[in-house]
């Protein structure tokens, strides 16, 4: 049985352009995408790492950083993310994927193994930490078989599940298939956390993070974070105002995180200008 995990990475994020790049540190020499993957290589259930990025000639140097670091990369569509996972870990020859996104630059190896385990045990189809939010944002992942992928890519139609990979099972047919939910134990439990990279704000959270936490300890985990937000309070505040993003299976329900944005903004006008429409 092999386990691939899979690392989606491209350089043209909406909020962030290049943020995978970025060094983290800050000022050093390592990017944000060599420290997930080398988070993602402690875990003692991944037999394989690929970075699953895009054609586009922007993606050139993400190809460049892998082949400089003889990390396997996989280049397909920039907009159909479904149709580059499949086709990775068709090239691959895998029996599990894990998907980890490059955003993750203090994804925790004891996590990436207990979420695996937990889906052997529980004989499920689909297991995830994040459907349920109780891990801190940037502690994500999912397993699930490559048979599993293969029917979604066959038969995913919607522009959401191409774009998001994994909403065709819990999303699309949550009733058809063994859906599992991996929860933080108390230690652990920290959904207020934010270590994820979106944005310029959550940039320099990170880097405060790994000033604290690398420079002791380059091996630094998921305890180490919950303690050291426990004991600075006011790292939150670097980037409470950013706004996860969410999948939106529906019209009405983009319009209502349209209404939430609106109101959060005191975009009084825009928003009675949309009601009206």
């Amino acid at each position: 049985m092999k386990i691939t995990a899979i690392i989606q990475a491209r350089s043209t994020s909406s909020r962030l352009p290049n943020k995978v790049l970025l060094p983290l540190p800050f000022g050093g020499k390592t990017t944000v995408l060599e420290q997930v993957v080398r988070r993602v290589k402690r875990a003692k259930r991944i037999d394989q790492v690929i970075i699953a990025t895009t054609t586009n000639e922007s993606d050139d140097a993400i190809v460049q950083l892998c082949d400089n670091n003889a990390i396997t990369c996989f280049r397909g569509s920039e907009e159909n993310v479904l149709e580059r996972y499949y086709l990775a870990a068709k090239a691959a020859k895998t029996d599990y994927i894990v998907r980890i996104t490059s955003d993750c630059p203090c994804i925790d190896a004891a996590v990436i193994d207990k979420v695996i385990d937990n889906h052997f045990e529980n004989q499920a189809d689909f297991t995830s930490n994040a459907t349920q939010r109780t891990f801190p944002y940037g502690i994500d992942l999912s397993i699930f078989s490559f048979n599993l992928l293969e029917e979604a890519y066959q038969n995913a139609h919607h522009t959401y599940e191409k774009e998001h990979v994994t909403t065709y099972f819990y999303k699309t047919h949550p009733n058809k298939f063994r859906l599992n939910v991996v929860t933080a134990p108390k230690t652990m439990y920290a959904p207020d956390i934010r270590v994820t990279l979106d944005t310029i704000e959550d940039y320099t959270l990170l880097c405060a993070v790994y000033d604290f936490l690398y420079t002791r300890n380059e091996l630094f985990d998921i305890f180490d974070i919950v303690n050291l937000f426990e004991e600075k309070t006011w790292l939150k505040n670097i980037n409470k105002n950013v706004r996860q993003k969410k999948v939106h299976n529906s019209l009405e329900s983009e319009l209502e995180e349209v209404k939430t944005y609106c109101e959060l903004q005191d975009l009084e006008r825009a928003l009675d200008y949309l009601l009206e429409r």
